[in-house]
């Protein structure tokens, strides 16, 4: 059996995270990510020779998306457009998690990278960025002699 007061106070933290998300003032779980809710969701990692970031953002045009870099900063901006249906207004959303209207992100950067070595491409609403490494700070074998 549920105790009332457990109810009360899961659907206040529920609510909460929920303001949070909508005002953009929740708290980023390190330093370097953001607050939860971010649009759109992204996976930063690396190889040997390059970095990676993925983007995941469905439904969005690519020609709505533009992408920057400058000094080590990813910068990625665009547009969601509403549906016909929340732009007339017919019917009734009861939970809306799918964000419309503008956005932006700026993803940091390691020092290594080579902004002359980028590529991006947008497909089936993921957008993957590769950002190659210079290749002087590339590991070398030396040898011994």
């Amino acid at each position: 059996m549920y105790d009332l007061s457990d109810m009360l106070f899961g659907e206040l933290e529920r609510l909460q995270r929920h303001f949070d998300d909508m005002m953009g003032t929740g708290r980023a779980a390190s330093i370097r990510s953001v607050a939860p809710g971010a649009f759109p969701a992204v996976n930063v990692g690396n190889t040997p020779n390059s970095v990676e970031v993925y983007a995941f953002a469905p439904g969005i045009d690519a020609s709505k998306l533009d992408l920057s870099l400058d000094r080590g900063v990813l910068i990625l901006s665009g547009e969601r457009e509403a549906t016909q249906r929340e732009r007339s207004g017919e019917g009734y959303s009861y939970t809306q998690e799918r964000p419309v209207g503008r956005f932006r992100r700026a993803i940091s950067l390691p020092d290594d990278i080579d902004p002359s070595k980028v590529e991006a491409r947008y497909q089936d609403g993921v957008l993957r960025v590769s950002i190659g490494r210079r290749a002087e700070a590339q590991p070398q074998r030396i040898t011994i002699q």
